[in-house]
């Protein structure tokens, strides 16, 4: 039993996840355009055929720069809760507009697909977990701080995409305005490589295979730093780090009958105050 995922892009220039099985898939976010999104697809052996629903997490345009197109072309019914859907300023066919609520599984096929609120400077922001084939798989990217929400369900995942967007040091030394730095690092922006790292180390569940590095900054961040970071105590899992100007292999990640299923047990979180812009 397995699930297949990969990331087509992830950084500020577009975030788009692929998570599917034999006959049916699922995207978390469509920042690339249609497009892009189909070659890439493409040269990864994928099909839009494939593909049932798109997953807005929020509504930053690096997340959904693509849905549109995407949509209407491929009569795809998104996801979006309507307040993402007021200030992306999105106009979609009423009848591919479906909502969800958090901690409510939206059955798409034989997937099951969660959403918990994390901390961001958007409207309504949520992360993701899919589930299918006793595999679950968690995106977990543009989040201001490491909550309890992130920790509970990153625990129960047999392979992720984490956030790991900047190096203290070189967004402390590097050319970006007070402001913004303050933006990024103020809690509803995104992890740092440390915070993703402690993640990593104090909640990966034995059966994790594998941990794409997602939304790495062009600026603050280094893909060589990230990887020999991780690679340290990776401890049998698997580290990729995603890039921002192409697609990643698919990853096939299997049960591995050691999963502890425990339910997941919902918590409240505040919502994130608006903030203009989008982070880098």
């Amino acid at each position: 039993m397995s699930l297949f995922i990969t990331s087509l892009n992830s950084g500020s220039n577009g975030n788009c996840y692929y998570i599917g099985n034999d006959s049916e898939a699922v995207l978390v976010d469509a920042g690339i355009s249609c497009r892009e999104t189909e070659k890439r697809m493409a040269r990864l052996g994928l099909t839009m055929t494939k593909v049932k629903a798109i997953f807005i997490s929020h509504e930053h345009i690096d997340h959904i720069r693509g849905v549109t197109v995407l949509a209407k072309k491929y009569r795809l019914p998104v996801y979006i809760t309507q307040s993402t859907l007021t200030h992306g300023g999105l106009t979609l066919d009423e009848q591919l507009v479906m909502s969800f609520n958090p901690y409510e599984p939206v059955q798409i096929g034989a997937l099951a697909v969660t959403a918990f609120p994390k901390h961001h400077d958007a409207s309504e922001p949520h992360s993701f977990i899919v589930a299918g084939n006793a595999v679950t798989i968690g995106v977990f990217t543009d989040i201001g701080a490491p909550c309890e929400h992130v920790i509970r369900h990153f625990q129960q995942c047999h392979a992720a995409f984490l956030e790991a967007n900047y190096d203290t040091e070189m967004l402390d030394k590097g050319r970006y305005p007070y402001y913004l730095k303050n933006r990024i690092r103020g809690g509803k922006g995104h992890l740092s490589n440390a915070q993703a790292l402690e993640i990593f180390n104090n909640y990966r569940p034995t059966f994790m295979s594998h941990l794409l590095l997602s939304h790495l900054s062009r600026d603050n961040n280094s893909p060589e730093l990230v990887q020999a970071l991780f690679n340290e105590h990776a401890n049998g899992t698997a580290i990729v780090v995603a890039s921002r100007y192409a697609e990643t292999a698919v990853y096939q990640i299997r049960a591995t009958g050691s999963e502890d299923t425990t339910a997941i047990t919902p918590l409240s979180v505040p919502t994130a105050e608006v903030l203009p812009g989008r982070l880098f």
